[in-house]
């Protein structure tokens, strides 16, 4: 069945979202999913040039013929989704909330607002882990999608509607959300991890799809990991954003702040242990590796990689036992090129 799923293999922020519209529009995707909550943002260029970071519609929301879904384990903020709306220009008939999906309430935006999760371990805040932690104690308070005024214009019979879309040979993109070493189940960091699994099947049981379902699963790492500022975990080889501006080449410091909360991100030198742990969970059909222009800067403005970074990826594919599929080099556009560049096997 054509679903394409979309992972992060190393803390997040791997660019999963640039990829992810990217694969829809090479693809000509039918569908969009996004799972999870708004404790995550994915950045995506527009038509205009315009930055967009999303934190609760796919990035494929500004296709103009991809039909977005959020599935029963998403977790929204209702206000921050129309802003969203109004930001890529979807419109009700462009978008499927699944009724079983949850809307975080103020309560528990509070509750995480005034709990120590920040310092513990880096926490967003966005009230999601609250959400989850609410909705499986099986109590009282939890609002469904379907019972929330606001959203019955957008809720509807996801899995009938995806099943439908399968049944007519439809590609699917299901975007996941964060990476594999802030997994709830499955990563070495546990407590400093997020709420959820952040693996593919966790991802597709979040969206509705079967495993079944399945032939297209597309890992992304960076080539400088990153982890939240704070106290959020182990970060091994962690380094400057001074020495990563040196390395790479850079006249203009290179620096990045999270999406969410924007805090300045930690940095480290790629380490193949969270990646590897994350390929054998996953089993990727294919591998991107973002920010190579972190190791040499001219690759942003050159139709082929240098040799500094053609060694590097080598060196990754070696570290890693898989060969890289796609280099980014820059920030994401609509272009092909400037997006990724597609490089030959190793030998």
């Amino acid at each position: 069945m054509p679903v394409t799923v979309v992972v992060g293999g190393q803390f997040g922020s791997e660019g999963k979202g640039k990829v992810a519209h990217f694969v829809a529009r090479e693809m000509d995707a039918s569908v969009a999913i996004r799972v999870g909550g708004p404790n995550s943002g994915h950045t995506v260029i527009n038509p205009s040039g315009d930055r967009l970071i999303l934190r609760q519609l796919p990035t494929a929301a500004i296709l103009p013929n991809v039909t977005c879904s959020l599935g029963a384990g998403s977790y929204i903020i209702p206000e921050l989704l129309f802003q969203e709306i109004t930001l890529t220009g979807i419109d009700k008939d462009r978008l499927f909330i699944d009724p079983h999906a949850v809307v975080i309430t103020d309560e528990e935006l509070r509750s995480e607002r005034e709990s120590s999760l920040r310092q513990n371990i880096g926490s967003t805040q966005s009230g999601t882990g609250a959400a989850v932690l609410r909705r499986i104690s099986r109590g009282s308070g939890v609002v469904f999608a379907e019972n929330d005024e606001r959203l019955k214009p957008f809720v509807r019979s996801v899995t009938s509607f995806l099943r439908d879309q399968l049944t007519k040979n439809k590609r699917i993109i299901l975007e996941g959300t964060q990476g594999f070493g802030l997994s709830l189940l499955h990563s070495s960091y546990y407590p400093v991890v997020t709420s959820r699994d952040t693996t593919a099947s966790g991802f597709l049981s979040e969206a509705g799809l079967s495993p079944f379902d399945v032939d297209d699963i597309v890992m992304v790492l960076r080539a400088f990991p990153i982890r939240v500022g704070g106290n959020s975990g182990h970060l091994p080889e962690e380094i400057s954003w001074d020495r990563v501006t040196a390395e790479s080449g850079s006249k203009a410091k290179i620096v990045e702040h999270t999406s969410v909360s924007k805090s300045i991100r930690r940095v480290a030198h790629f380490t193949p242990e969270v990646v590897l742990d994350a390929i054998k969970l996953n089993r990727p059909s294919r591998v991107v590796l973002n920010h190579v222009d972190y190791v040499d800067v001219t690759c942003v403005d050159s139709d082929c990689l240098t040799e500094k970074a053609l060694r590097f990826v080598e060196q990754v594919e070696h570290a890693i036992g898989s060969k890289i599929d796609y280099v980014g080099c820059g920030p994401a556009s609509m272009s092909r090129r400037f997006f990724v560049q597609r490089i030959p096997k190793s030998a």
